[in-house]
């Protein structure tokens, strides 16, 4: 049986019915949202009633604060969810079942600097990546495989709005939006990146891995490239720099993109280059033009 923690997010609204579409026995935890478990993997009790209860063989953990902004003002609440919740976790797995294995999903923002980032080039930016970070040691003191990504794609929950939906929403209704063209990212779509997720949980390789597209683009070439596929208008669309970006306070990495070829190697296939992961995202919107 899978436990799928924090399934109610933008990552566990498509993770969850593609598992359970491959007949996967899925049981789902979230911490006030709709799912099968409701807890607090924040507080140790909690989270070891929760396990206890389920005795899961394998857990997918989504758990985390996912806003970098939110992260640099509260970092007390970044670590409670990206830390200790792994923390809780991984202790429960050391004292109670040894056989469980964990896929911990982490993030390309514990990057930096020039070129393509191997596994072992971590360069902390911000209380976000230093929150994450400190989860990934966590999950490494138990049989787990931490999985480094970014994704885009069509959102299947209602309160969580994506990359590409907030760009194709604005360009829509024609409202002037600002794109970032000094940040680089290599990111997967949310459905490459459930069928990765579903394979690591086949093969159980152990280990860090980035988990990305096969070459990155700035945030700005990737909006504008997606748009030109789905002929949508850019007139509204303007490149800034994120020094001129008012609306983020935290420092964001400037590169992020990963070269994920241990993880190619070790599961033997080949991730999408990014123009491949436009087409097929852009393919999820042409219904709604």
């Amino acid at each position: 049986m899978i436990l799928i923690t924090g399934a109610s997010g933008l990552l566990g609204s498509s993770l969850v019915p593609y598992l359970r579409s491959k007949g996967h026995q899925i049981r789902t935890h979230a911490f006030r949202n709709s799912a099968n478990y409701l807890a607090n993997l924040t507080e140790i009790q909690s989270a070891y009633n929760l396990l206890d209860e389920l005795q899961p063989n394998l857990i997918i953990n989504l758990v985390g604060l996912t806003s970098v902004e939110r992260a640099q003002v509260i970092p007390h609440e970044a670590y409670l969810l990206n830390t200790r919740s792994v923390e809780n976790i991984s202790r429960w797995i050391k004292k109670r079942c040894a056989d469980c294995y964990l896929i911990h999903i982490s993030t390309d923002q514990v990057y930096d600097g020039p070129g393509l980032h191997s596994e072992n080039s971590v360069t902390i930016t911000n209380t976000y990546a230093f929150s994450k970070y400190a989860g990934e040691l966590a999950a490494a003191q138990v049989p787990s495989a931490i999985l480094r990504t970014n994704f885009v794609g069509k959102s299947k929950t209602a309160h969580r709005e994506s990359l590409t939906d907030w760009v194709f929403n604005s360009l829509l209704i024609e409202k002037e939006i600002s794109v970032l063209e000094d940040i680089f990212f290599s990111p997967l779509s949310l459905v490459k990146l459930c069928e990765m997720i579903e394979l690591v949980a086949q093969i159980k390789p152990l280990g860090v891995y980035n988990l990305g597209s096969r070459n990155g683009m700035s945030k700005a070439d990737f909006d504008f490239a997606f748009a030109k596929v789905l002929n949508l208008p850019t007139l509204t669309m303007k490149r800034i720099n994120s020094f001129d970006a008012s609306f983020l306070r935290a420092y964001r990495p400037k590169n992020m993109c990963m070269d994920s070829s241990h993880f190619e190697q070790m599961m033997g296939l080949r991730l999408p280059d990014l123009n491949e992961i436009i087409e097929s995202i852009a393919a999820e919107y042409h219904d709604s033009i």
